[in-house]
């Protein structure tokens, strides 16, 4: 089934290996074959990955868009050990997003990878709330 993809101006867009910027100018398109494609708010960059749950997504962007994912699926799995030690609280979305792994859904693993990522936004905030000043 054919996907209409709308593009604000500057958007970027990953098709396949191929990342897309779009001009000055909205645009649309439609892309009628079967084929992994992220929009620019589901990127992020591996310079962008600065805390460990961002670390985690970006590994399940690379799982998404691989050809063969074993080897990142591998790279997944060690960084989620370490992090639900550290962090045990993220049990239930790790839990998730391996599930979703194991059933070849590697997009649904990859938007329960950002609700991680604003998970660990919103206790770091928390944190923040409840710090004392000295």
């Amino acid at each position: 089934m054919p996907l209409k993809i709308e593009l604000k101006p500057g958007e970027r867009l990953i098709i396949g290996n191929a990342a897309i910027r779009n001009g000055s100018r909205r645009a649309s398109f439609i892309i009628e074959t079967n084929t992994k494609f992220l929009r620019e708010t589901e990127i992020i960059t591996q310079s962008e990955a600065d805390t460990p749950c961002k670390q985690l997504y970006f590994a399940l962007t690379v799982i998404y868009l691989a050809d063969d994912p074993r080897q990142a699926e591998e790279a997944f799995v060690a960084q989620a050990s370490e992090l639900m030690k550290a962090l045990p609280t993220t049990i239930p979305f790790i839990r998730d997003i391996h599930g979703f792994i194991e059933a070849g859904e590697h997009y649904k693993a990859l938007k329960r990878g950002r609700d991680l990522v604003h998970y660990e936004q919103a206790l770091a905030e928390r944190l923040k709330s409840v710090e004392t000043p000295r």
